[in-house]
C-alpha cells in the first residue's frame, strides 16, 4: 500500500477538565475513502477540526506526506491541500456557481475580475467529476438542489486542487436519488488520487464508498479496518462500544 497523505499519531484535545481526543491514531491516504464513524460526542468533530487547523490539538504528532506538520489555523492547513466540506456547505445563495468556486480567491485580469477563466475552470472541476446535473455554471445557488449544492462544494475543492478532502456528512437529510449522485462524486473525487475522510452516520453509504473504516469511541479510536475485512454489525458494535476490534489497525 501507498504510504498514507495524513497520519496522525497520539493526538490528545481538551476543552478545561474534559478530555475529547484520548490519543487518537488515524490515516488517510491518495486515491481512497476512509469513513469516520462514531456516536455523538465520541469526538469526530473535534478531530476534523483539528485538521483544519480550526482547533490545534494540545498534543500528538501529525505528519502531512511524509512531513510533521502544525496546524495552528485554516491558513495552514488551506496551504497544504486540505479542505473541509462542513455539513452547511458554507455556500452564499445569492451568488451563482462561478461566484461560489471562487469566492475570496478571484481570479483577476487588468484589475477587473476575470470571468471567462472562472467560468471555463468552473465548467472543467464539474467535468471532471462528470457532474451531468448542473444547468449552467450561472445559475443562482438558491436554484440548486440538495445534492447539486453537495455537488458545488466538493468540485470547489477540484478547483482548489485539495490534496484532502473532508467532508461532514454529505448526504445528511438527502433523498435517495441525490445520495447516490453524492456517493459517485465521493468516488470519482478519490479517482483524482485525492485523499478523502467521510463524516457519516448512514453505514449503509459508508460500506457503498469507503476503502477504510475508523471508529472512535468516547474519543478513543477503537478500530481501523478495511472495509472488506468487517461487517455492518460489527461496525455497530465497535460504535456503541459492545464489540472490541481485536485486529491490527488498518
Amino acid at each position: 500500500m501507498d504510504e498514507p497523505l495524513i497520519s496522525l499519531t497520539g493526538v490528545k484535545k481538551s476543552f478545561g477538565p474534559v478530555s475529547v481526543l484520548r490519543g487518537v491514531d488515524l490515516k488517510a491516504y491518495p486515491g481512497k475513502v476512509t469513513a469516520l464513524v462514531g456516536d455523538n460526542g465520541a469526538g469526530k468533530s473535534t478531530l476534523i477540526k483539528g485538521l483544519a487547523g480550526v482547533q490545534p490539538y494540545d498534543e500528538g504528532e501529525v505528519r502531512f506526506d511524509g512531513e510533521t506538520v502544525t496546524l495552528h489555523n485554516p491558513r495552514e492547513a488551506s496551504r497544504l491541500g486540505i479542505e473541509v466540506v462542513y455539513q452547511d456547505l458554507a455556500l452564499a445563495d445569492n451568488l451563482d456557481i462561478v461566484q461560489n468556486m471562487f469566492l475570496g480567491r478571484e481570479e483577476t485580469s487588468w484589475g477587473t475580475f476575470d470571468e471567462g477563466r472562472m467560468e471555463l475552470e468552473t465548467s472543467k472541476a464539474l467535468q471532471q467529476l462528470s457532474v451531468r446535473t448542473v444547468k449552467s455554471v450561472r445559475q443562482k445557488v438558491a436554484s440548486l438542489s440538495g445534492g447539486q449544492r453537495q455537488t458545488v462544494a466538493i468540485a470547489r475543492s477540484v478547483i482548489n486542487k485539495s490534496r484532502l478532502v473532508i467532508l461532514d456528512e454529505p448526504t445528511a437529510a438527502l433523498g435517495v436519488a441525490q445520495t447516490e449522485q453524492v456517493i459517485n462524486l465521493v468516488k470519482r473525487l478519490a479517482e483524482q488520487n485525492v485523499a478523502v475522510i467521510i463524516i457519516s452516520h448512514n453505514l449503509a453509504d459508508v460500506f457503498k464508498v469507503a476503502d477504510f473504516i475508523s471508529v472512535l469511541y468516547l474519543g478513543q479510536m477503537v478500530a481501523s479496518v478495511k472495509t472488506v475485512d468487517t461487517s455492518y454489525d460489527d461496525v455497530v458494535g465497535y460504535i456503541t462500544g459492545s464489540k472490541t476490534y481485536t485486529g491490527e489497525p488498518a
